[in-house]
Parts: structure tokens; sequence; C-alpha cells
């Protein structure tokens, strides 16, 4: 509004224009002051100046994808005693904002052909337990490497579809192996799997769960014969069962929303594998989360391993 006026004043004049508006002239005059003396500012415009610095600083860094809600929990992170509605205010003012989640897209479609996989080398051992849902939508476990959920979606590219799957540990919500394919076959999810295992399991993790829907891909022989080398218990959502998955869903559902909606057109698997790796890295170490306290995942694991240690030394 006060370039228009500044722009329109020499053929309108100001008044005309304010009274057209419903702006009051002094309003402008006052403003216009402020931008030749600065100083002229009232101590709450200096305030905002300020603090309007750091929002737009803090929204940039994070992406351009942090609404008010979490652009006031990283202020406060660094010390900046200031109200959430103020940081709505100023956002409005600057004409940012956060961005909104579509539609869920849905990739894996049960196989209700399959209850459970043929009888392989190591399907004795998973044969009774392939049924099972040892989760019940009870997306929480109180250490990592406890409970991991996984699932995938699609992404489409100029040269063709691309699939993108994840395994996540729902202690702190981080993902802990991810890969992308042009392939929708066992492999591609069972290579996630394998960074998972690489990174997370040792001996000393026993009794974890591994939690999917079931798709076709997760009660493949492959798959599960790989769970049961790895002694982790397999839990399969139940069919037509919209929160079988939700957590791993909700996940994919920001990756679609801060990555996939935001980026492309993508042209090919190397910009999607590419954006993800640059997502994972972000979401784990620098991505703010709710359900666990506006932390990081990563700064949620430490300080549990830091509470253990802590905890150990005192017995």
């Amino acid at each position: 509004m006060m370039d228009f006026i500044a722009e329109s004043r020499e053929t309108l004049g100001v008044e005309p224009i304010c009274r057209a508006l419903q702006f009051a002239p002094s309003t402008y005059y006052d403003r216009r002051a402020i931008a030749r003396d600065p100083e002229r500012a009232s101590a709450r415009a200096k305030s905002d100046a300020a603090l309007s610095v750091k929002i737009d600083g803090a929204w940039a860094d994070n992406c351009k994808l942090y609404g008010a809600r979490k652009i006031w929990h990283v202020l406060r992170r660094e010390g900046e005693d200031v109200a959430r509605c103020t940081v709505e205010r100023l956002m409005r003012a600057l004409g940012i904002k956060g961005v909104v989640r579509g539609k869920k897209v849905i990739t894996t479609n049960p196989d209700t052909s399959l209850p459970c996989p043929p009888l392989g080398r190591f399907a004795l051992q998973i044969a009774c337990q392939a049924m099972d849902d040892k989760v019940n939508r009870l997306f929480k476990a109180d250490r990592p490497n406890k409970l991991w959920v996984s699932d995938f979606t699609y992404v489409p590219t100029w040269s063709g579809t691309v699939y993108v799957a994840f395994v996540i540990d729902v202690f702190a919500r981080r993902i802990v192996g991810w890969r992308t394919s042009t392939s929708m076959k066992t492999q591609f999810v069972l290579d996630a799997l394998e960074q998972a295992i690489w990174q997370r399991k040792t001996p000393d993790n026993k009794a974890l769960v591994h939690h999917s829907d079931r798709g076709s891909q997760y009660l493949s022989i492959k798959y599960t014969e790989r769970l049961a080398e790895a002694e982790i218990d397999l839990s399969v959502g139940t069919v037509g069962d919209a929160y079988d998955n939700a957590l791993a869903e909700c996940v994919i559902g920001l990756f679609k929303t801060e990555v996939i909606n935001q980026i492309g057109p993508w042209k090919s698997m190397r910009e999607v594998e590419w954006e993800t790796l640059k997502w994972v890295d972000w979401y784990n170490n620098r991505r703010l989360l709710g359900p666990i306290g506006y932390i990081t995942p990563a700064e949620a694991e430490e300080a549990f391993y830091a509470n253990l240690n802590k905890l150990d030394m005192v017995a």
C-alpha cells in the first residue's frame, strides 16, 4: 500500500488515495518519516524490525517450509522471548508462510492372496508371525531400535516413475534407511532395510519389531527371510485399515509436501535421489518435530543415550 501511494501521489494526491483506501494520511506520512530516519520509530516498531530479520532468517534456514508455530519454537530455542501471536503477525507482514500438506497417496495395495510367504529357508521361523499386527496402531517406543516402520511412495518424473522407500525408527521418528528406484520390486525396499540394519542393528539390540503394511514387497520371501536373519520380528498391518501404518505414511506425507511438491517438476531419478538425500539429512538433524517436543530426531536420541549413561554411572 505504501508503495502504491508513493507511486501515485504525484498524479492523484495522497489524501484522495488514502480516502479511497481507507488509510489514514498521517500513518503514511509517519511511515515515510521513519523510512527516512529509522531512529524516529517507536520501541515496538524497532523491536518488530529486528525480530522480522530473525524470522525471515529462520524461515530461509529451514528451506522456507516452517509456519509460525515452528518459527516460534526456533526463536525460543535461540533464546528469543517472543509471543507466538507476534510471530504470526510479523510473518503475515513479511508475506511468508509454511507449506500445507496435500492429499494422501496410496502406493502399496494389500495383497490378500498372500496371508504369509510360502515356506522357504527361514519361513518356518516366521510363518506364524507373518499375519500378526504387533503394533496395533500404537506407534510408540521407549527407546531407539525397538520399533521400525516402513513404507514407500512414488514420484512422477519426465523419465518415468521413481519410487522412494523409507525405514523409520519410531522412538524419535528418525529415518534410518531409504532408497530410490525406478522399479517397485522387492529389492528396492530390501535395500532400504539393509541400510537401516547396517546403521542401527547390533547384537545388543534385541526384540526389534519391523512393521509395514501388507504390500507384496514386504511379504515377499526375500524380505521376510532377511528380517529373520537379522533376528527382527515381523509385524504387518490389517487389511483395509487406514491407520495400520499411519506413522510411516505421516513421514512420507512430510516428504511429499516438503520436497516433491515444492521442488518439481522432476526430470530424473538422479534429481529425486539427490534432493531426498538432502532432505533426510535436514529432517534427521535439523527439523523440529512436534510429537517429540519440538526437537530434532538426532537430539532426541542423543538425550536418551546421555540419560542412559548417567543412570549407568549412578548405578
